[in-house]
């Protein structure tokens, strides 16, 4: 069986259509000089550079993507029993644990965001996920009773993680805490590969990752990169919108995939962390650009459980470029944030 890093929230609500020119078709994308893709994270992994600097293999930048993709899922895989992060979550321990600077920095994001959302963000919220059906243990879809969600909710709690800047150390203040990094890992993994990019002379190039993206410079065609959103209709696979985006972070989580029905009601797969049931909002995708692919994957999955009204004003309040599509009785209704607007307006 593959390593995942399962998502919390649907990332690939982003269809990963790479218009190049304004049209798609098998011969352009393989004039590619680079164009690399296999699985990784228990997902698909995409990477195209449209030049290649002189002396740059490819054989040899496929080996250096991959083992930097290693390293980070032996850090932070739940699915791998001796990474890291396995080896904290089993551990009883609630005293400090020495963490990898890498496995600090994600954590400590993670825990700003729970700040600044008021705990909608929860890297521990797990349990919960996995209770309602939507988790890895492929348990069957079914509503909880109201006994087992407090028990579970026992065990979550972001201020329950406790980290020590100075020493790089993590506690749990209770020992079944489990932490699950999947709603940010992609994201950061895609930063690094983009570094590992960089450092080798790169200038123009896209990494996927799960649907996580960071762009840089320009197409085959040497224009921006052309990046298609999905419309969140449950029974379609349509276009909701182009994004001609570069030298930019982009991260989408939508609500309209994976759900349960049970009693006529439907059950989402988005767990608010706060209360242990599924949102009820009229949300469907959340759209982020940003600087690192990191914080725009942890903002997407937190905004999607703020909902659009709550989290409109908090990335508002953050000066976050955000795309809000939203369900009404008469289809679906964008609203973006400011920035959002002014970054992806066409450039005469």
């Amino acid at each position: 069986m593959q390593n995942k890093i399962p998502k919390r929230g649907l990332s690939l609500t982003l269809i990963l259509v790479f218009l190049l020119s304004g049209c798609v078709n098998n011969s352009s994308v393989e004039k590619y000089p680079f164009n690399f893709s296999g699985p990784t994270m228990g997902t698909s992994f995409s990477i195209k550079a449209s030049q290649l600097p002189e002396g740059v293999k490819v054989y040899r930048l496929e080996k250096l993507i991959n083992r930097r993709l290693t390293e980070i899922n032996q850090r932070m895989s739940t699915y791998i029993p001796d990474s890291e992060l396995s080896l904290i979550n089993n551990s009883k321990s609630t005293g400090s644990q020495f963490i990898s600077p890498e496995l600090f920095k994600l954590i400590s994001t993670a825990q700003e965001i729970s700040v600044l959302t008021g705990g909608a963000y929860d890297i521990t919220v797990g349990p919960l996920v996995n209770l309602w059906g939507f988790g890895p243990d492929k348990i069957q879809n079914q509503v909880p009773t109201d006994e087992a969600i407090q028990q579970a909710l026992a065990n979550a709690g972001y201020d329950k993680l406790k980290l020590t800047t100075r020493l790089l150390t993590l506690s749990k203040t209770q020992s079944g805490v489990y932490i699950d990094l999947s709603s940010l890992a992609k994201g950061f993994a895609v930063d690094e590969v983009a570094n590992l990019l960089d450092a080798q002379g790169l200038t123009n190039y896209m990494v996927e990752i799960g649907g996580e993206l960071y762009l840089k410079g320009k197409n085959l065609q040497g224009k921006d990169w052309q990046i298609a959103v999905e419309k969140p209709n449950m029974e379609t696979r349509e276009l909701q919108r182009i994004l001609p985006i570069t030298d930019i972070a982009m991260a989408t989580s939508g609500d309209y995939r994976i759900f349960f029905e049970q009693d006529g009601k439907y059950f989402s797969h988005t767990i608010d962390p706060r209360t242990g049931y599924p949102v009820k909002h009229k949300l469907a995708s959340v759209t982020v650009l940003g600087d690192t692919t990191m914080k725009a994957d942890a903002w997407a999955t937190a905004l999607l459980v703020l909902g659009e009204e709550e989290g409109y004003k908090i990335a508002e309040q953050q000066e976050l470029a955000v795309l809000f599509i939203i369900k009404t009785d008469q289809g679906f209704e964008e609203r973006a944030t400011p920035l959002f607007s002014e970054l992806t307006k066409v450039k005469q």
